[in-house]
């Protein structure tokens, strides 16, 4: 299975080490799927981990760090080509368009201008229930 993380998934990782995101990240780790990003990506996150708001959960340093372990442990492909404006919130299109590129089961995603989408291909699913699926089809 493949899937590509919404970096909001991955900064609730680093927030909430508990929650779902982080047994998802625990699950990749377990080799339950593999993990697809690109630079867009991981530009993005990195950004958002270096905003001042986040310095109670993470230091500038250790953000660093996550992202360069991210970038070298998932498979990383080239940012695609961008989609005609499918989401409510344009600036989310290009996830759609690496999921799409990159032929991935899912889209996991906790942001409802993605998740409230009528349908998508690949399906796009919150944390919760994409973790949900990881569990079914490990005890299969």
């Amino acid at each position: 299975m493949r899937a590509v993380l919404d970096p909001n998934v991955l900064v609730s990782a680093v927030i909430s080490p508990a929650g779902p995101p982080a047994q998802i990240l625990q699950a990749w780790t377990d080799e339950q799927f593999e993990l697809i990003a690109s630079p867009q990506l991981l530009n993005e996150l990195d950004e958002v981990l270096k905003r001042r708001k986040f310095r109670r959960w993470i230091s500038t340093q250790t953000a660093s760090r996550y992202v360069e372990a991210l970038a070298e442990a998932t498979t990383v492909i080239d940012d695609p080509a961008p989609l005609a404006r499918t989401s409510s919130d344009s600036n989310d299109d290009y996830l759609l368009a690496l999921a799409r590129a990159a032929a991935t089961d899912y889209l996991v995603s906790g942001d409802t201008h993605l998740t409230s989408l009528a349908s998508s291909e690949p399906p796009i699913l919150p944390p919760r229930e994409f973790l949900d699926l990881l569990h079914a089809s490990s005890r299969t």
